[in-house]
């Protein structure tokens, strides 16, 4: 994430190890710098066009200047556009009505009303991926921030339900930004639990946390060289008529064996992509 008010933090984009950069107009960007980071924000996308990594711009809230900006940013056509603070399926549709239709909704889950109204907010197939702002959603709830800990089970459970939401419904959802970008030890941990929980994307503030992320997040080739045998056992073995079958080397496998493997599989396509 970059804000675009600090153009020697954007010259560096073609040098930066991230797949997806969310080029960022709203919260670190002061008012007074709004009109000039969205000017340069246009620039680079219009300067990196033909780069193969994923633009996203996070534009302001939809009444705070949301809007205005997505109607310029149209003819700029970054990969998405970030939509914060959004709270009902309404908000959704406001974006979408001013949004090019060759353009991805991304939102922001960060208000309380967002985290109930949660299941119902993929209204159109551009809506395509959630961010969890743990700090705005706990300041919304009237939480306290030292809940983010590992082992809070209140925490697991906002990380569970936000990713197996998301997921029900067809969404990517991104673990919130770890904001301690120097304690590499502690976000390693974090990583390694929401691995394990089964997300594939983090919000990253720094390069260093962008290595890491990377990582530990998007390389698994064990288990995806397993799960590549598997799906062309199991279609080698389908096409004789045959959906339940023993290997030698993976035991038993059938046809949730095999979708498990082939959703193994999307997601590190998802991943890349």
């Amino acid at each position: 994430m970059l804000s675009c008010h600090n153009e020697k933090h954007l010259i560096k984009i073609p040098q930066l190890e991230a797949n997806c950069i969310i080029l960022n107009l709203e919260d670190g960007v002061s008012i007074q710098q709004k009109p000039i980071a969205l000017k340069l924000c246009a620039k680079y996308l219009k300067k990196l066009k033909n780069s193969s990594k994923m633009f996203v711009v996070r534009v302001n809230a939809i009444e705070e200047g949301g809007l205005e900006e997505i109607k310029y940013l149209n003819d700029f056509k970054p990969d998405a556009i970030r939509v914060p603070k959004i709270k009902t399926k309404d908000d959704v549709q406001k974006a979408l009505d001013i949004l090019d239709d060759d353009i991805e909704l991304h939102l922001s889950i960060e208000t309380a009303q967002s985290w109930t109204n949660l299941s119902s907010l993929k209204i159109d197939e551009r809506v395509t991926t959630f961010y969890l702002g743990i700090l705005d959603m706990l300041a919304s709830m009237k939480l306290p921030h030292s809940m983010i800990n590992r082992d809070n089970p209140t925490m697991l459970y906002m990380l569970s339900h936000f990713l197996i939401t998301s997921k029900s419904i067809g969404v990517k959802p991104v673990s919130f930004v770890f904001q301690d970008y120097k304690n590499l030890e502690e976000f390693d941990k974090w990583l390694l639990l929401e691995k394990k929980m089964g997300y594939s994307s983090k919000g990253c503030i720094s390069p260093s946390q962008v290595k890491l992320a990377d990582k530990i997040l998007c390389s698994d080739e064990i288990e995806l060289k397993k799960a590549r045998k598997i799906v062309e056992l199991f279609q080698q073995q389908s096409k004789l008529g045959i959906t339940g079958f023993t290997d030698e080397e993976f035991g038993f496998i059938d046809e949730p064996i095999y979708k498990g493997a082939l959703a193994l599989l999307e997601m590190k396509d998802d991943t890349k992509n």
